[in-house]
């Protein structure tokens, strides 16, 4: 089955209820509820080892690549539990797009790196029109537009990491998820992602990993802290308004980890 366009609750983009995801018989993240925005950026913070990433991955069905992982509970996307048996994970994974940490452009020209993932889903438009578009959302083009049959791997960090958006972009997700997007970048680097990732939800629903407070605080509408418990489970401590959590914080310990004070 293919995932439907009915759409979910009003709002909402794609919502986690009751979710686990256990790594064989060990629990990575427990009871996680969680209700994403529409066009909104949610950043995901909380120490090391706290099932972030997980989490992350569980929202395209990412962890099914592990073989020892399993989820129970349901995400539920456009009106849909993606984790139910008829649902196809390569649909999932197109609606709902992944950035990694590490840029991952192809050996392939800039040209073919924006191309490849429409290609292989059978986009019958015009590509040069889709590959300069995608690359313009990626605040890319201007940077590449004289040297698009030249390696994606000739860029620098920070422009392989637009590559690697506009990539993501051309396939025509819905959600964007990006795990610690700018963490191998320098500062300037960084801060044009940060840039980008806040133009981009005009269009897009975006969840991103990240280790730096700032980042959360600058960047995100809303966040979700997690830490774990003594079973070394990642569980949600907390989830508000980005403003709320770093001026506010319902708990005690959301204040101790974004003050510095411990993770």
């Amino acid at each position: 089955m293919t995932i439907n366009h009915n759409g979910s609750a009003a709002g909402l983009a794609v919502e986690a209820k009751n979710m686990n995801v256990y790594y064989g018989s060990f629990r990575a993240v427990k009871d996680i509820s969680l209700k994403i925005e529409r066009n909104s950026i949610t950043a995901l913070i909380g120490p090391s080892g706290c099932g972030k990433s997980t989490v992350l991955r569980s929202f395209n069905r990412m962890n099914d690549l592990v073989p020892s992982a399993r989820v129970e509970g349901e995400i539920l996307f456009q009106g849909n539990n993606i984790y139910a048996e008829n649902v196809d994970p390569v649909e999932v994974r197109r609606r709902i797009g992944m950035v990694f940490q590490k840029p991952n452009p192809f050996p392939k020209s800039i040209y073919e790196n924006v191309a490849w993932g429409a290609r292989i889903n059978g986009f019958k438009g015009n590509m040069d029109e889709l590959v300069e578009q995608s690359l313009h959302h990626a605040a890319l083009w201007d940077e590449v537009k004289d040297k698009l049959d030249q390696s994606g791997l000739s860029l620098s960090g920070g422009q392989q990491q637009r590559l690697c958006i506009a990539r993501t972009i051309a396939v025509k997700p819905e959600i964007i998820l990006m795990d610690e997007p700018a963490s191998a970048l320098d500062p300037i680097a960084t801060l044009r992602i940060e840039d980008l990732i806040r133009e981009l939800k005009k269009e897009y629903t975006i969840l991103i990993v990240t280790h730096n407070m700032q980042q959360a605080a600058r960047a995100s509408d809303y966040t979700a802290f997690f830490n774990m418990d003594s079973d070394r489970a990642g569980y949600l401590v907390e989830f508000s308004e980005t403003d709320e959590i770093f001026t506010n914080p319902k708990h005690e310990l959301t204040e101790q980890y974004i003050t510095g004070r411990f993770g």
